[in-house]
């Protein structure tokens, strides 16, 4: 698979780093409920969204019902900013940066396609010195593109189409089902990274074999170094 892969498209909350580690996304979400209810709007949340751990499906059960609404872009922007700081005290994954180091030194070509936002992205790699392995090609969550998300697969049609990418040259590395069905709307070779037994499980039933699932980047590592020195 490392042999056959020119463009390397990588999910980034997962693969590449623990984007909340030290920043719980529970915190994140209770604020943007928070702010609703600060502005009078709590009420178009169900009471279930109100409760949700996740921002990102806060987020995007408001864009739901609320596409392109100025309170819509303000509490895109809310995430925003709380990703940034969560991105400051992010937990690298491990193996993750000599991965990315020496892909990119055997010549391959990288993008990285998020449900984040890209400024996240960027402040994160940047602070890594990663950030010359991927830019330009960042391509994360728009406020009036909510509907773009992966499952979706424009962000990763969008990196393709970027880089003159052939979808059979490439390959994804996710930590989701939809990461995975992105992948296979793309036309993309899949690898899922799998850190718990519930995310094996959910990958696993989005249609990805066994032999493609990983619990550690190391194997990946190894392979990709073998192509570098044969």
């Amino acid at each position: 698979m490392v042999v056959r892969t020119r463009y390397v498209l990588f999910d980034f909350d997962g693969p590449i780093c623990r984007l909340f580690h030290g920043y719980p996304a529970t915190e994140i979400a209770r604020a943007q409920v928070k702010w609703l209810k600060d502005q009078g709007r709590d009420g178009l949340l169900t009471e279930e969204e109100r409760f949700s751990p996740d921002p990102h499906g806060v987020l995007s059960a408001f864009a739901a019902r609320h596409p392109g609404s100025d309170l819509l872009i303000d509490l895109e922007e809310i995430l925003t900013q709380h990703e940034l700081r969560a991105a400051g005290v992010a937990w690298p994954t491990m193996y993750a940066d000599p991965l990315i180091q020496t892909w990119v030194a055997t010549g391959a070509r990288l993008a990285i396609v998020t449900n984040n936002s890209a400024r996240t992205v960027a402040e994160y790699l940047r602070d890594r010195k990663l950030l010359s392995c991927f830019a330009p090609h960042i391509y994360g969550r728009r406020a009036q593109e909510m509907h773009f998300l992966k499952p979706h697969p424009e962000t990763l049609n969008r990196a393709l189409r970027a880089m003159g990418a052939a979808p059979e040259a490439s390959l994804m590395i996710g930590d989701t089902d939809s990461d995975a069905d992105a992948a296979r709307a793309a036309g993309v070779r899949f690898l899922g990274y799998a850190s718990s037994a519930r995310a094996v499980r959910r990958m696993r039933g989005a249609g990805v074999p066994e032999r493609d699932i990983m619990d550690s980047l190391e194997p990946l590592l190894d392979a990709v170094r073998a192509v570098k020195h044969s």
